[in-house]
């Protein structure tokens, strides 16, 4: 190997070094003196976080409001699809998913998550006119939507043994870059059932009680939270801080109301899977 290729090489690692350290989530200390911190919301995930008119709204919204007043640093917001905002903060691009993350064994590999915002609790939703779906072991052999990549499509594996208790099984499950596509598809009868976190399939069929109707649930307790990156533990403790005080002072649960329809007082302060 000549030694132009040597230092060719050499300068495309150190590259590579320089794009990974760039990369690199800030630490609450790096935030502080000046970094700042970049977070990513979603940007279709009523009611945790929406766009009406051009602004955003939702719960997260709201709280993002609070931590910006009383956070002593320049806090950026990323309003981004689903896709690859997880991913986004695992690698560092983003400090914070300040989205409604629902907690799963999986994600805690790679990600470090807050005191819980609300239940992610599962269910299924159907169309009101649909006699044949009256209980989830009607839901044997039917098409199924999910967010791919998303909790709801995790949520199919917890479902299966639940069928196959009576005899039934999972059908055709559809995945979808965004969940407005999958209940569209719901009402034109392309897919039989959409699996969401409760929140949100309360909040769909309250808006549409003619279209669509809520199901029972089809996995086991789960709860939502923010994320940061694996190990980055100082942000984390600075942000349950911030949340926990929130719980504490009743806001939270005034905003869970607002937004959500209903508050989530029992839930624990923290989740591990």
């Amino acid at each position: 190997m000549t030694s132009h290729t040597l230092l060719r090489r050499g300068l495309a690692a150190l590259a590579l070094l320089m794009i990974g350290t760039a990369a690199q989530a800030a630490t609450l200390d790096e935030i502080k003196a000046g970094k700042g911190m970049t977070v990513a919301t979603e940007d279709s995930y009523k009611p945790f976080e929406f766009i009406e008119d051009g602004k955003p709204m939702g719960l997260d919204h709201e709280l993002l409001a609070l931590l910006r007043k009383e956070a002593p640093f320049e806090i950026r917001q990323q309003i981004i699809p689903w896709t690859g905002l997880l991913a986004g903060v695992s690698t560092g691009k983003y400090d914070m998913a300040l989205t409604a993350v629902v907690i799963t064994g999986d994600r805690v590999k790679s990600l470090s998550f807050a005191s819980p915002i609300a239940e992610a609790t599962h269910y299924y939703v159907a169309r009101a006119d649909d006699d044949s779906i009256k209980s989830v072991a009607d839901l044997s052999g039917k098409t199924a939507a999910v967010q791919s990549g998303g909790a709801s499509a995790l949520a199919i594996k917890e479902l299966e043994p639940i069928l196959e208790k009576t005899g039934g099984k999972v059908g055709k499950v559809v995945e979808y870059t965004s969940f407005p596509e999958a209940y569209q598809d719901l009402a034109s009868g392309r897919v039989d059932y959409v699996v969401n976190g409760v929140v949100n399939s309360v909040s769909i069929t309250n808006d549409a009680p003619t279209r669509f109707k809520l199901g029972q649930a089809v996995t086991a307790p789960s709860y939502a939270a923010w994320a940061v990156a694996k190990g980055n533990d100082a942000l984390l403790d600075y942000v349950n801080a911030f949340l926990l005080a929130k719980r504490k002072d009743g806001t939270l649960y005034a905003l869970q109301k607002k937004w959500l329809g209903k508050s989530f007082e029992d839930m624990p302060e923290t989740v591990t899977k």
